[in-house]
């Protein structure tokens, strides 16, 4: 099983979970993160580090959310290794906890 970043993190970008990811599986795109699937080894150490809950075991995404399963797989295939924090997006407050954001990525 591996986790999975979702909805919430559109826009909003914070990167404290991937301070403490062992193995580097976070990749960062313009204003999204995602988990390679090929690297998570499910250590949960990502998951309470997020301010927004938007990460989740794969078997536990939200309804609705499934889709990002198969995103996070895509995307980490082209977007580069991101370990260290970085501020979140200027207007990551404002987007915070608005739903169907996934038309907003930017690749």
């Amino acid at each position: 099983m591996t986790f999975v970043v979702t909805d919430n993190c559109i826009k909003c970008k914070y990167t404290d979970c991937v301070e403490v990811c062992p193995v580097d599986a976070f990749h960062e795109g313009p204003n999204f993160l995602v988990i390679n699937p090929d690297e998570c080894i499910d250590c949960t150490l990502c998951e309470p580090e997020c301010p927004i809950n938007a990460i989740y075991p794969e078997d536990d995404v939200p309804a609705g959310q499934e889709a990002f399963v198969a995103l996070n797989a895509d995307l980490s295939k082209d977007w580069p290794v991101i370990t260290e924090r970085k501020d979140g997006l200027p207007d990551a407050k404002e987007w915070e906890g608005k739903p169907n954001k996934i038309e907003l990525i930017q690749r």
